[in-house]
Formats: C-alpha cells, sequence, structure tokens
C-alpha cells in the first residue's frame, strides 16, 4: 500500500513537471541547424555508431530485426533505438536505457550560439516501428546578463522536427536492412 502511495506521488510529481515544461509561451525557438545532418564524423565509417559497428550489444547488425532481434536484446524497437542515437549523436549522452527506451542527453551548446543550450530526452513507446512509438522532449535555456542558465520554453515544433528526423532515419535504417 505505502510503495502504491509513493509511486502515484512520483507520477503526479512527473506529471506536474512535464505540463509545465510543454508551453508555448510564442517563443518560436528551433533547434540548432548547423550541426543537422553532420551525423558522421570525417573519417568514420557510415554504418557506425556511437557504440561501435557492433552498436550497443555487440556483434553483427542482428540486433536490427524487428522487435529487437531474437536472444533478448533490446527491450524497444532496434530500428528507433539505433535512429535516436544516430541522430542526437552530436549531443553528449547523459545515460540511455536500451531496456526502458530512455535516452537523456546532457546539455549541449553549439559553437555559433554559446549563450543557449539544449537537452533532450527521447522515449521508445513500442516494439514495433510506428510514429506513436516515440516521443522527445526538448529543453532549451538561455545565458542571462548575470550569467544564470534561464528555462525558455520551444515550441511543439522543435519537437516534431526531431521525432519526425528519428522515424526518417529508422524507416531508412529498415529498408536497408531489409534489402541485404
Amino acid at each position: 500500500m505505502r510503495r502504491r502511495y509513493i509511486y502515484a506521488l512520483a507520477g503526479g510529481c512527473f506529471a506536474l513537471l512535464l505540463a509545465g515544461c510543454d508551453s508555448d509561451l510564442g517563443t518560436d525557438s528551433t533547434f540548432p541547424t548547423s550541426s543537422r545532418g553532420v551525423v558522421y564524423p570525417a573519417g568514420k565509417p557510415k554504418n557506425d555508431t556511437i557504440f561501435g559497428s557492433g552498436g550497443i550489444l555487440g556483434g553483427e547488425d542482428k540486433s536490427l530485426q524487428e522487435g529487437g532481434g531474437s536472444g533478448g536484446g533490446l527491450g524497444v524497437n532496434a530500428y528507433l533505438w539505433r535512429a535516436s542515437l544516430d541522430t542526437i549523436s552530436f549531443m553528449p549522452l547523459s545515460s540511455a536505457d536500451p531496456f526502458g527506451g530512455v535516452i537523456i542527453t546532457d546539455w549541449y551548446s553549439s559553437a555559433d550560439s554559446p549563450n543557449e543550450r539544449f537537452k533532450v530526452t527521447v522515449y521508445i513507446l513500442d516494439r514495433r516501428l510506428r510514429a506513436d512509438g516515440i516521443r522527445v522532449t526538448a529543453f532549451k535555456q538561455n545565458l542571462d546578463a548575470a550569467n544564470q542558465w534561464i528555462a525558455v520554453p520551444l515550441s511543439p515544433k522543435v519537437t516534431g522536427d526531431l521525432e519526425n528526423a528519428i522515424l526518417a532515419k529508422a524507416r531508412d535504417l529498415r529498408v536497408a536492412r531489409e534489402g541485404q
């Protein structure tokens, strides 16, 4: 009984936190475009990821089979997982849980805009490759005159663009895999 109360209280606090971050106050901030499309550094093979050519579990690309592969590999869709990591690879990772399907980045500031920073959380919600199988939340902060980071609301277009980029990459990975 006590555990249920703690879970309900934690869930309510999380819902309030998300509700407070979702408001759009008319700011049409966009994700930095200078890093878009630059997923692979020069000299790194195109099929490589931040975890190496074998992915997070090692070995060959068997983990890209629909539903996460055989043998209990990933707990989420492997195409969405890999596409998410590839799409946000320019940002430093804070944590990545392949079984729960949560990827959290650390704060990222581009060299073009050092007075603003972004943080992204990707939730993979399904083992199937579906448009509603992924949810992205993004946060932005600006540096004020007193060197304090101030939260700035982002438009829903930013998270929608990130979700669409991840879905497009996942579809490309699936088509490439099935073409082999």
